[in-house]
């Protein structure tokens, strides 16, 4: 649909046939910060709160489960149907710790969510999961799209998933519709991979951090490099402005964002706001809201009254041309180094989360430890997963199997390579090796077709690594598998 001057109401973008959105979205993450500061907001004067915001159109909410009272408060939104001009729209979120995903687990976390939201079916469930390295996220994936056949949710989503593990959800059959990432003028990573990705999909972008925690606004055009900051939001996004170049470089952007903003007669946040609405795949974009200020409805109307013209996007380009590329692909931030959240290296919290495998001594080899899967093969061929002696870690032949026999992605050699190589990263770690200490792979294909998209898996892993490797075209693999892979690692003598 394309704006019109005299626009009065949001624009809007079906998702699917049951699921139309508002394309600005009414975060409610600031609850949780609210929470955490001064209280619970009360849930009856929270939701008149957030009536304000169905009645001017912007009628589509997100939240967390771990977003403070957010989804009891739009629970009560929700029982007030009758008196609000559009339908509200409920995405919430599940973030669960990683770990066993089984249906009465994974029933019982969107159960919850129902719950806290009063209702029978979710809108919009997005899942998030923290390490790929532990696979039940693909476990989960699959229970909650059997939850979705069972009418507990209307669509799926996921956060914060890049462009690889999104595809791999696809091709093992997930009716995924969205996928949450950051997206910015400062941060850009999701005009790639993933912008390419959810062209040929089904899949849109839900954009947040458009505004880099209100960085991106007139107030700090011309503005001194702040020397403290307390807000959560804005500590983390000072990182990503740090990271792409510094606050000079920030401003450079700020000023060709003023110019255009000037011509349209809108502001410096509408600017960075239609930019990211016009970004290939993307649906919608996120504003956060502070229950009880201003709710901005009136700026965020005149989103929808002017487009970027090739000016000013010429204009932009320039602006971008000093710019740094924040490093990694969309979610990095909170999976790898440099860790640009508001609480910055979160190495202690990942080292935290339970992995998939357990090490376990080597009876015949004093210091000797290894790992199990499980598998019923490793029983009958007398195998293990990866075993550690001294200062090397052998990983035997590996392929894209979930539980004991499910083959996962099974016509993607591309798909089952990202699952094979998390899955190969998981067993090192138990044994005390990371990424950087893999110096060797062999990959085994059935087909020369898939030695492309294979290696491309395989060099978003090792790119910077660039371990010794070695791909063989077989006749055919055991099973109905399309690539298995072995690897090798050398861990420093003071590694323990």
């Amino acid at each position: 649909m394309k704006p019109q001057c005299d626009v009065k109401i949001p624009e809007t973008v079906n998702l699917t046939p049951k699921l139309t959105i508002s394309r600005v979205l009414t975060g409610l993450w600031q609850i949780a910060d609210i929470e955490r500061k001064s209280g619970p907001i009360d849930k009856k004067i929270g939701a008149s709160m957030l009536q304000q915001y169905v009645n001017a159109g912007f009628n589509t909410f997100d939240m967390a489960d771990h977003y403070g009272t957010a989804e009891i408060i739009a629970g009560t939104l929700l029982k007030r149907q009758e008196k609000l001009a559009y339908q509200p729209i409920i995405c919430t979120k599940w973030c669960p710790n990683p770990g066993p995903m089984t249906s009465k687990i994974v029933r019982a976390g969107i159960e919850e969510r129902l719950a806290r939201l009063g209702t029978s079916c979710i809108d919009l469930l997005q899942f998030h999961w923290w390490n790929f390295q532990h696979p039940a996220w693909l476990d989960a994936l699959h229970e909650i799209s059997n939850l979705r056949e069972k009418g507990l949710i209307k669509e799926i989503g996921v956060t914060n998933f890049d462009a690889a593990h999104l595809h791999l959800a696809i091709a093992d059959g997930i009716p995924l519709k969205t996928n949450q990432v950051s997206l910015s003028l400062v941060d850009q990573r999701a005009t790639g991979s993933l912008a390419d990705l959810c062209k040929n999909s089904t899949v849109k972008i839900l954009a947040y951090g458009t505004l880099c925690g209100g960085f991106l606004t007139n107030k700090w055009l011309g503005a001194h490099e702040p020397a403290e900051i307390k807000d959560w939001s804005k500590m983390k996004y000072k990182r990503f402005i740090d990271s792409a170049g510094g606050w000079e470089q920030f401003q450079n952007i700020l000023r060709a964002v003023g110019q255009i903003a000037n011509k349209h007669n809108v502001s410096i946040s509408n600017v960075a706001t239609r930019w990211v609405l016009e970004q290939t795949g993307v649906a919608g974009v996120i504003i956060g809201a502070r229950l009880g200020e201003n709710i901005h409805t009136e700026n965020n109307l005149k989103l929808f009254s002017f487009e970027l013209d090739e000016k000013d996007y010429e204009g932009l380009r320039v602006a971008f041309s000093t710019s740094l590329k924040i490093p990694g692909d969309c979610g990095d931030e909170y999976r790898k180094p440099p860790f640009l959240t508001a609480s910055g290296d979160l190495s202690h919290h990942l080292s935290q989360i339970s992995n998939s495998h357990k090490k376990i001594p080597t009876p015949h080899r004093s210091g000797g430890t290894r790992v199990e899967t499980g598998s019923e093969w490793e029983s009958i061929a007398g195998y293990c997963r990866a075993q550690r002696i001294g200062n090397q870690i052998f990983v035997s032949g590996t392929t894209a199997t979930t539980g004991s026999s499910i083959i996962v992605a099974k016509d993607d050699a591309g798909a089952q390579t990202t699952f094979i190589l998390d899955k190969i990263l998981g067993a090192i770690s138990a044994l005390g090796a990371s990424v950087t200490d893999i110096i060797r792979t062999r990959i085994y294909i059935v087909s020369e077709e898939d030695a492309y998209t294979v290696s491309q898996a395989h060099g978003r892993v090792f790119g910077p690594i660039k371990p010794a490797n070695t791909l063989i075209v077989v006749k055919d693999l055991i099973g109905d598998y399309r690539v298995e892979i072995e690897a090798e690692a050398l861990l420093d003598s003071s590694q323990k």
